[in-house]
């Protein structure tokens, strides 16, 4: 089921209009663990079996998926992901283009006079084309395009589809991973007290938030492309009573001087970019850190430290959900971008978390300190998520 975002921007819609977006989300939660589970035992007790005994082997996620695709339970498993995903958006369009005018009046009232952050747009930063090109997670419009009766409504399908695509696992405002981040390096690192932080690629904000809310003390930054999501961001963060500066700007050209950011952050951002426009972020993120500043991604763990069906499952969405940069970024070798980019090898670092706003916040500490390795559980939407950050140290 989905959250009932705890801020006064989220319109649920009518009693109909929740009913279809309540079956989205279920429906989503039956096609990824339920059927993913029938897939996954097909593959290993019929598919894999029947190829070992042809003499043939599937070494790698690709394998995998060419042996996969003429089964008729990934047909439909594939096709019922695929459609769900397009349903998402569907079930949030009608209810929030009947309540454009009762929003428009929300974000106008927390975004005119004083305001706690503030919103910094460039008219003359062109959209890059990884944005403008393709509906991107086949999001109609992707997540730029500008309504000129609610220039916030791309980042309003953004937050209230997130709350159907989610089914509740995510937060109660999307900001688990935010949460989860921050809150491993707070406790991990507690000498570590950064002043400056800037979140790259942040949409709507809702890892951005979390960051400010473990580090009350520091200044946060939230960078997009995107005029539309900031516009929403901006207001969603003044809706929570959160002080964020939000700003256009492009990663691979940061608007900020050498030396002078402590964090650098982004969330499921870096398989959105080509491999070349990863190398100039991480260089940039090198460049405007502090000596003893942080770059920290969360991201899907790297193919090469996975078994071969977790690599296909978690590369589908790069066949199938305008994701075409996904795979690309996943076959590298993430420690070695790093160091590509400025960043010492003895500098590098990567770790699994668990949610932190799922569990407990006394066990939250003593959890972290357990070795959690990479598994079938590691950023699948699933009982149990585990997050894998990695970054570097300056």
């Amino acid at each position: 089921m989905p959250y009932a975002l705890q801020h006064n921007l989220y319109i649920r819609g009518t009693r109909e209009q929740a009913a279809k977006q309540d079956f989205v989300a279920s429906l989503r939660s039956y096609v990824l663990n339920d059927v993913a589970n029938e897939l996954r035992e097909r593959y290993e007790t019929q598919i894999e079996p029947a190829m070992e005994k042809a003499g043939k082997e599937a070494s790698s996620g690709p394998e995998v998926h060419n042996a996969l695709k003429p089964d008729p339970l990934f047909r439909l498993y594939s096709s019922i992901r695929y459609n769900t995903q397009e349903m998402v958006w569907r079930s949030v369009l009608r209810p929030l283009g009947e309540n454009r005018a009762e929003l428009g009046k929300k974000i106008d009232a927390t975004t005119h006079g004083k305001t706690l952050g503030s919103l910094s747009i460039d008219p003359n930063l062109e959209i890059p084309r990884n944005v403008s090109a393709i509906d991107v997670h086949l999001a109609p419009g992707s997540y730029h395009r500008e309504d000129p009766k609610a220039p916030w409504m791309a980042g309003a399908v953004y937050d209230h589809g997130f709350s159907v695509f989610s089914f509740g696992m995510m937060g109660e405002n999307h900001d688990d991973i935010g949460q989860s981040m921050s809150q491993y390096i707070r406790h991990k690192y507690p000498e570590f007290q950064p002043k400056t932080i800037i979140d790259v690629g942040c949409t709507i904000g809702h890892n951005t938030c979390a960051w400010k809310q473990s580090f009350p003390d520091a200044h946060v930054t939230g960078l997009d492309v995107a005029p539309a999501s900031l516009r929403y961001a901006h207001a969603r963060a003044e809706a929570q009573g959160t002080a964020i500066d939000f700003k256009q700007a492009n990663a691979t050209a940061l608007p900020y001087d050498d030396n002078s950011v402590d964090v650098v952050f982004s969330s499921m951002f870096l398989h959105e970019l080509s491999v070349k426009d990863i190398r100039k972020f991480l260089s940039e993120a090198n460049r405007v850190l502090r000596p003893g500043g942080l770059m920290l991604h969360m991201e899907l763990p790297p193919n090469a430290s996975l078994e071969p069906y977790d690599a296909f499952y978690l590369d589908w969405d790069a066949y199938y959900n305008n994701e075409p940069f996904y795979k690309a970024f996943r076959d590298q070798d993430i420690a070695g971008l790093c160091e590509e980019a400025g960043f010492g090898a003895d500098k590098y670092l990567q770790f699994i978390t668990p949610q932190y706003s799922m569990m407990p916040k006394e066990d939250y500490a003593q959890a972290i300190q357990q070795d959690h390795g990479f598994s079938d559980k590691t950023g699948r939407f699933a009982d149990g998520i585990q997050w894998f950050g990695f970054g570097a140290w300056k």
